[in-house]
């Protein structure tokens, strides 16, 4: 009769462990965006999910820092895109397909919402200025 090496268990067991994990993934659901609050703007977000951005915006204070957020003109494909301050300078905010949001300041990392990201890219800033996002008016020539 043939043994099993440790070798060929530990393989099973890495196997089993893997499947295992991969069916947790998949049978999870994935988190939705959230809801507006009453009082909420209504208009759609990346994903066509309303933004969670009351109608007369959001003014708050987070580590000392000021946040403004308020919905701009409709960008890309009619949704309307929030426009952020911190302390009064413009922080430029991009929306992804499945409804997350980045910034310039950390656009590794995805946001469930506006908010989130613009408390992030404070924390991120660690107390430092936010520097203007221009874009320049004329593509440079190669």
């Amino acid at each position: 009769m043939k043994k099993i090496t440790r070798r060929q268990a530990l393989g099973i067991g890495a196997g089993a462990s893997v499947a295992l994990g991969l069916s947790a993934c998949s049978s999870s659901s994935a988190p939705t965006p959230a809801a507006g609050a009453s009082g909420a703007s209504g208009a759609p977000g990346a994903s066509g999910a309303p933004l969670s951005i009351p109608t007369g915006g959001i003014d708050e204070v987070y580590e000392g820092r000021r946040i403004q957020i308020t919905l701009g003109a409709p960008g890309h494909h009619g949704m309307p895109v929030p426009n952020i301050k911190i302390d009064g300078k413009e922080l430029h905010l991009m929306g992804n397909a499945d409804g997350s949001w980045v910034t310039v300041v950390n656009h590794y990392e995805s946001f469930p919402d506006p908010i989130a990201a613009a408390r992030a890219a404070i924390r991120d800033l660690q107390g430092a200025e936010l520097a203007p996002f221009t874009l320049p008016k004329e593509a440079p020539q190669l």
